[in-house]
């Protein structure tokens, strides 16, 4: 007896299992990129944090050096303020002593013969230029000038003395001028007296200024 089997019989695809392979590899080299990603990133993040707590512990070093600098301030202050009043106790006792000499010292030349006043070469030169009345004689002879009296209040300075003429008190003014120890020379009123000795008359005068040192 010959039996034919009418039922439909399932058909087996030959490349099923080759693509179960493929899909299953293709999702095992996802999840390995993923991890290889994840580490890198991980030790990309861990190199940052590094870097900034060494910044972090350098930025607190320097702090903890500040504080430790200041931790005495006050008395840092206390000590500069100290030897502050000391400089300025010496500067002042330095130009009280140097000072008023340095003056007389300037006198003595503009009242020597032959020589003048301390003044800028630079600025004599353009007053020459300018006009040549404006600078001194050379020639002058000081000894037609003397001083009797010479008094200091706040740089503030009163000469006292006999001249021949009044040409003389304006030269001696004029030098006192272009001198860069004096500024604000003014000429006060005077009188003519006759000299004791000589019965010369001469001009009592007085000058003010203020000097510079």
């Amino acid at each position: 007896m010959i039996r034919i089997n009418l039922l439909p019989q399932k058909r087996v695809r030959a490349g099923a299992p080759e693509a179960s392979q493929k899909w299953l590899i293709a999702v095992l080299v996802i999840v390995l990129l993923e991890v290889v990603g994840l580490f890198l990133f991980h030790e990309w993040k861990n190199d940052e944090l590094v870097q900034q707590n060494q910044k972090n512990n350098e930025l607190q070093a320097k702090i903890s050096e500040i504080k430790a600098l200041v931790a005495n301030h006050e008395e840092v202050k206390k000590s500069l303020a100290v030897l502050r009043q000391r400089e300025d106790a010496i500067a002042k006792l330095q130009a009280a002593r140097s000072g008023p000499t340095a003056i007389l010292l300037e006198l003595s030349r503009i009242l020597t013969q032959g020589r003048g006043p301390t003044v800028e070469p630079d600025r004599l030169a353009a007053l020459k230029k300018d006009n040549p009345l404006a600078v001194y004689s050379p020639a002058w002879d000081t000894r037609r000038v003397w001083l009797t009296s010479y008094s200091e209040s706040e740089r503030t300075v009163r000469l006292e003395g006999f001249a021949r003429d009044g040409n003389d008190v304006s030269e001696l003014a004029q030098r006192l001028r272009l001198s860069v120890y004096f500024l604000d020379v003014t000429i006060l009123p005077g009188k003519k007296e006759p000299d004791k000795d000589t019965k010369l008359e001469l001009i009592k005068f007085a000058l003010q200024m203020k000097v510079r040192y």
